[in-house]
């Protein structure tokens, strides 16, 4: 099943493939067995301003191109990504280790967002301010594109991330240039290539992957108005300052240590069935938004524990290749040696206790960037392990006793991305998800990041909307007009 073929990536600016870049090269290595799968030219300095200046020329003939051939170009765009949805899959496989039924999802919700997106493109409106008429003045409000917009990705799932970020910004009428992370460039890669196969014009859309360098160029670039940016907190703290030099606004799409309340009223098997697929099989826990802690009302406390490790035990850890497998590798090895010092530490400061897997994988995995998937229960609410985003495999639960305990843990960390709620008593659910800090509550599912409704956080979360006219305005800014 291990699909072991080299691999290329190019920096595209524009129209234009650049197989070196100023910044070196990156070898990728391949997360299933751990071997050198192809060298990646890195976006520098010189390659982001070749790019900034490519969107410059290109930004006025975007802005002004009639809507209607900008909504058809996106939905070209779209359908060409729904066309290469299992080439999608085979390279966030061999980007990240994402097994191929969640690649293919990916890629098709990719393509969901281009074409609820190309719809918006015609239909984006202004106000007439008609409180001045009496006045003798006609007052009315215009949106307009930004300019240009520079993007930062990072390397878990980024061709959902593109969908989210390239969309709304081009259908707004801006001009993209898009810094991808160096780790994950495979699928941005293709998804260059359709994008002037599309008819996207030149200039208009740079994909650079690339590390810190280029990074750090896109957002202090004067030309470059708006940053928006998925990553971690750290990261995101750096840009800021950047961006406040220039008082240039940011979108920030951050990390997530995701509560799920679940109460007594619930089918077990079901909540269980929910948690185990949403915190393991989602690109093995390597999700902002997944629900990795489970708080649990302690009358149902160890029954939904046993029913969790029987399901999880169940999961096949292994090649992304393989269609049977449920759980892929991490991104890295550092990835790896991140999360196995984690759990090592609660071993180390009895802040919970691990009662299903901890370890990494062996046996023909013992090459690759595999951790068994890891249930650490009793764990202490002030603990490292409750109150950083972990990032892997792992999840981690603690009991409740009523709604004002179940809430304050659920808010007990500085993220809040997302919440949810397990319970099938409906004034519990408004009343319980009106008290949760979290930009998204979930009663009874999985995290949604449909095209149509806003996604995003609080806190250490980040701020800003990505989805429906949340998302789109974003990239837009209202110019007030005002006639004698």
């Amino acid at each position: 099943m291990l699909d072991s073929s080299p691999l290329s990536a190019s920096i595209r600016i524009g129209h234009d493939a650049l197989s070196e870049g100023s910044a070196g090269t990156f070898v990728h290595h391949d997360p299933v067995s751990g071997a050198p799968q192809g060298t990646i030219p890195l976006a520098g300095a010189v390659e982001v301003r070749k790019a900034v200046d490519r969107a410059a020329q290109a930004a006025e003939a975007w802005r002004f191109t009639n809507p209607d051939e900008r909504r058809q170009i996106l939905l070209r765009f779209a359908q060409l990504i729904w066309d290469h949805v299992e080439e999608f899959a085979r390279l966030a496989a061999r980007d990240g280790g994402t097994p191929l039924a969640h690649g293919r999802r990916m890629a098709q919700r990719a393509g969901d967002w281009f074409a609820t997106y190309a719809g918006w493109a015609d239909k984006i409106d202004g106000q007439l301010i008609s409180t001045h008429h009496t006045r003798g003045h006609l007052s009315y409000s215009s949106p307009e594109p930004i300019g240009i917009v520079g993007i930062i990705i990072t390397w878990n799932g980024p061709l959902i991330s593109l969908g989210m970020k390239v969309a709304p910004a081009l259908a707004a009428g801006n001009c993209v240039v898009v810094k991808p992370a160096e780790n994950t460039p495979f699928a941005p890669d293709l998804f260059a290539r359709l994008a002037k196969d599309a008819g996207i014009p030149d200039g208009v859309l740079s994909i650079l992957p690339g590390g810190i360098e280029a990074g750090e160029a896109l957002v202090r670039d004067p030309r470059v108005e708006k940053i928006s940016f998925t990553g971690g907190p750290v990261a995101a703290k750096k840009i800021l300052v950047a961006c406040a030099e220039q008082l240039k606004p940011a979108v920030l799409e951050l990390g997530g240590k995701s509560a799920s309340l679940v109460y007594p009223d619930v089918d077990i098997d079901a909540v269980c069935q929910r948690a185990a697929a949403w915190t393991f099989a989602i690109l093995a826990g390597q999700g902002c938004a997944l629900p990795t802690r489970l708080i649990i009302h302690r009358s149902i406390y160890d029954q939904v524990i046993e029913r969790l490790i029987e399901i999880t035990r169940g999961y096949k850890v292994g090649d992304p290749f393989d269609e049977d497998v449920k759980v892929g590798p991490l991104v890295s090895a550092q990835a790896c040696d991140r999360v196995i010092a984690m759990i090592d530490r609660v071993r180390e400061d009895n802040s919970g206790r691990i009662v299903l897997g901890g370890k990494r994988c062996g046996g023909d995995l013992v090459g690759g960037n595999f951790i068994e998937p890891t249930i650490i229960v009793d764990v202490d609410p002030d603990s490292e392990i409750a109150q950083t985003e972990i990032f892997g495999p792992v999840v981690i639960c603690m009991p409740f006793d009523d709604d004002d305990h179940g809430v304050e843990l659920a808010n007990s960390t500085p993220y809040g991305l997302a919440a949810y709620i397990q319970s099938n008593d409906i004034a519990r659910v408004h009343r319980i998800a009106e008290r949760l800090k979290a930009g998204g509550v979930y009663v009874n599912g999985a995290p949604q990041t449909a095209p149509y409704m806003p996604f995003g956080g609080l806190g250490l979360s980040g701020y800003g909307k990505e989805g429906g006219r949340a998302g789109l305005d974003e990239f837009l800014r209202y110019k007030t007009v005002v006639v004698a």
